[in-house]
Parts: structure tokens; C-alpha cells; sequence
């Protein structure tokens, strides 16, 4: 009885905000709060799948990792971080701290946002990508990144490269949404930021001792697989959620993200196939994320036929970007530029090619629907965050390595980060 009178008065809670008065839905908070759980519980499934893919004495380090950004990114978000990506805009680039400590961002809703929902509800949303984002980063400097270095490193990027470009995209009055840039669900904030400060981090860091440009063997396989099925699973909240209601554009995102999934994932099985004569378990598993990432930014814009084409490509496309690690000799441990790089990347032009009003009319047409223009500025925007995110990216770990030194020393790294970090073990057999 109690749930039904405060769901029954949510609905009639009006915003008196100078925009108009703005109803909260029960319906739509409902699923924006179900959805922020599903894209919280993404981060510690990327520990998961992170942590199957090392060498057994750094699962534990791994997942760490990710379970740690949780907690310092939720609190970075109260603090300040949400006042900079979708604070009141300052001159397109920033939101600065006019609502730090969540000053302003109330109960009642944010009609520049989700006039339909309490604002607390979007923050808290978009909390939970702001957590991810650097998590991915670790997979780009797994197994000898020093912990106290990893700390700094998260709490800077997080505050001085996130935050600004979740601004640019989805901030009221940043640069990229104003020029149009489309980004439903952060291909572009999320994945192409964060696989290109992977990328860096990976070759300013160097390769890891005794592994030539190659991957390792996972110790745990089925761990990969448990994460990506969690992933997939968070990833409807990611995307479908991405709708802030209940109805029909959530359910056209929901679809579109599980086939293009699916079709990523048998790409990337298939071509592992005609290469290694046998299919590969993690080959599917990695086509899967990859599938997710491209399919991120245009979940919202395009109909299931364009999701299929985005998914064949993003398997294609990414399948390929991890046979480049031996020529490029860059040891990014994890493959994070080749699945969230290059993933984020087509599925953000990709976009500018799929996008239709007849599935969104807020959105706009792609390429092949009567506007290229709109793949145009599709690409300002991805050179623009790979340009950001890599500079910035450069800078902060330079700095960290000069202030407390970004890797572990040797008889550390051989030791594992599991017991010369943090002096505990993932498995005592």
C-alpha cells in the first residue's frame, strides 16, 4: 500500500521549472532506475570478462579495478563530475560547477534532459556510464600498471576528459550536440574516449615482460563468458534505457542491440573459423561486445536491417583490428582499441549511414536515407573525441609517471599484481 500511494503522488509531482511544468511518469522511472541497475551491474561483468582474459596471478587486480572505479566514480559523480558533464553550459565546452555536490539537481525533473523523470533518476543514469568508461581503460594496461598510479589516473581522466566530452555530446549547449552530432547511447562519450586512452596508455606504458606483441592465454575462459552475457544482458539498461521511457523507442533500441549483437558475434566466430580452422568459444564472446559497442551510438536511429549490417561490420571490422597487434606492436593487453576503439568508431559512422527519422523523428536521416551530411558530422565528432581523449590521455599519464611512477617494477609484475599490489590471491590452490 505504501508503494502504490508514493507511486500514485510521483506521477503528480510537477517540476516548476522555467521551461514549464514537466510530470514525472512512474512508468518511465521505473525504467530509467531498472535501467541504471542493469548499467551498473555492466562494470563489475567487465571485471568478469577482464579477469578470465589474464593470467591467473592478476585475475584478482583486474577485477579490482573495475570494482573500484564503482565506488570512485559514483562519489566523483555526486561531487562535481555530474556538474561538469550536464551542469549549465560554459561556452559549449563545459558544464562547470554550478550544481556541485548535486546543488540543484533535485526530484523534480530536468526538462533540458528527461522532463519525465526526477532529475535525480538521469543523474544517477548517467552516473553509471561515467563508471564505465574508464573501467574499460584497464584492459589496455592490465597486468603491470601500478595500483596508486591506476587511482590517480581514473580520478583525472574521469574529471578532465569524460566529463568534458559527455558535455560536448549530450550536454544542454555543448559543441557536438549542438552541431548535430548523433550519439544515443555513448559510442562516441564512451567507447571511442576510452578505447583511444587504452590505446595510449598501452604504448606509453610499453609491453608487459617475457610477451611479445601477442595475446596470453586466459586462465579462465568460462569467466570471459560469464562477463559478456552479463554485459549483453546490462546492456539492454545501456541502450534501451538510453530511451529515458517507457515505449516505443525503447523497445525499437532493445531490439536493434540483440541483433546486432548476434550478428557481430557469428561474424566474428565465423571469420576466427576460416582462420583457425576451428570455432572459437572467445571469438564469439569478443564478437559479442564488439556487436554492443557499434551498435551503442545508433540504437536508437536505426531500424533492425541496418542493426544487422552494423553488427556484420563490427565483427568484421574488429576481428580484423586484433590481427594488427603484432605490426602496430602495441600491447594492448585486452584488445580494448580494437573492440571499443574501432567498434565505437564504425558504429558512430555508421550512423551517419543507418539513421532514420521513421524509427526517431528527434534524430535525424543518415546517408542512405537522404543526408549525407549527417555521416559528416558523425566524423567531426569521432576525430574530434579520439583527438581529445588521446591528447589528454598522453598528458595525465606523463605526469603520473614523472609524480609516482606508472609501473610496477619487475619482480613485481612477474610476482603479479594480485600479491605485490594488493598482498591477496584470486585462488589459494
Amino acid at each position: 500500500m505504501v508503494r502504490f500511494y508514493i507511486s500514485t503522488m510521483s506521477v503528480k509531482d510537477v517540476s516548476r521549472s522555467g521551461k514549464g511544468a514537466s510530470v514525472i511518469n512512474a512508468g518511465d522511472t521505473a525504467w530509467v532506475l531498472a535501467s541504471s541497475a542493469l548499467v551498473m551491474l555492466m562494470t563489475p561483468a567487465l571485471g568478469f570478462f577482464y579477469g578470465g582474459l589474464v593470467r591467473r596471478k592478476n585475475v584478482l587486480a583486474t577485477i579490482m579495478q573495475s570494482f573500484f572505479i564503482l565506488c570512485l566514480v559514483s562519489v566523483q559523480w555526486v561531487l562535481f563530475g555530474y556538474s561538469l558533464a550536464f551542469g549549465p553550459d560554459h561556452g559549449g565546452l563545459i558544464g562547470g560547477l554550478d550544481w556541485i555536490g548535486l546543488n540543484h539537481v533535485g526530484l523534480t525533473p530536468n526538462p533540458a534532459y528527461a522532463p519525465t523523470i526526477p532529475h535525480q533518476a538521469y543523474m544517477v543514469f548517467q552516473m553509471m556510464f561515467a563508471v564505465i568508461t574508464p573501467a574499460i581503460i584497464t584492459g589496455g594496461f592490465a597486468e603491470r600498471k601500478r595500483f596508486k598510479a591506476f587511482v590517480i589516473f581514473s580520478l583525472l581522466w574521469s574529471t578532465l576528459v569524460y566529463d568534458p566530452i559527455a558535455h560536448w555530446v549530450w550536454g544542454a549547449g555543448g559543441w557536438l550536440h549542438t552541431l548535430g552530432a548523433l550519439d544515443f547511447a555513448g559510442g562516441t562519450v564512451v567507447h571511442i574516449s576510452s578505447g583511444t586512452a587504452a590505446f595510449v596508455a598501452a604504448m606509453v606504458m610499453g609491453r608487459r615482460l617475457h610477451v611479445e606483441h601477442k595475446s596470453t592465454e586466459p586462465h579462465d575462459a568460462t569467466m570471459v563468458i560469464l562477463g559478456a552475457s552479463l554485459l549483453w544482458f546490462g546492456w539492454f539498461g545501456f541502450n534501451a534505457g538510453s530511451a529515458l521511457s517507457a515505449g516505443a523507442l525503447a523497445t525499437s533500441a532493445f531490439v536493434v542491440t540483440n541483433t546486432a549483437t548476434a550478428m557481430a558475434g557469428l561474424t566474428w566466430m565465423t571469420l576466427s573459423w576460416i582462420q583457425n580452422k576451428q570455432p572459437s568459444v572467445l571469438g564469439v564472446a569478443a564478437g559479442a561486445v564488439a556487436g554492443l559497442v557499434a551498435i551503442t551510438p545508433a540504437s536508437g536511429f536505426v531500424n533492425p536491417m541496418g542493426a544487422l549490417l552494423i553488427g556484420a561490420g563490427a565483427g568484421a571490422a574488429c576481428f580484423g583490428a586484433t590481427q594488427l597487434k603484432a605490426i602496430l606492436k602495441v600491447d594492448d593487453t585486452l584488445d580494448v582499441f580494437a573492440v571499443h576503439g574501432i567498434g565505437g568508431i564504425w558504429g558512430a559512422l555508421a550512423t551517419g549511414l543507418f539513421a532514420t527519422v521513421t524509427v526517431n523523428a528527434a534524430g535525424g536521416n543518415g546517408a542512405f536515407f537522404g543526408n549525407p551530411h549527417q555521416l559528416w558530422t558523425q566524423a567531426i565528432a569521432v576525430g574530434a573525441t579520439i583527438a581529445y581523449s588521446g591528447g589528454m590521455t598522453l598528458v595525465i599519464l606523463k605526469v603520473i609517471d614523472v609524480v609516482v611512477g606508472l609501473r610496477v617494477q619487475p619482480e613485481e609484475e612477474h610476482a603479479g599484481l594480485d600479491t605485490s599490489q594488493h598482498g591477496e590471491l584470486a585462488y589459494q590452490i
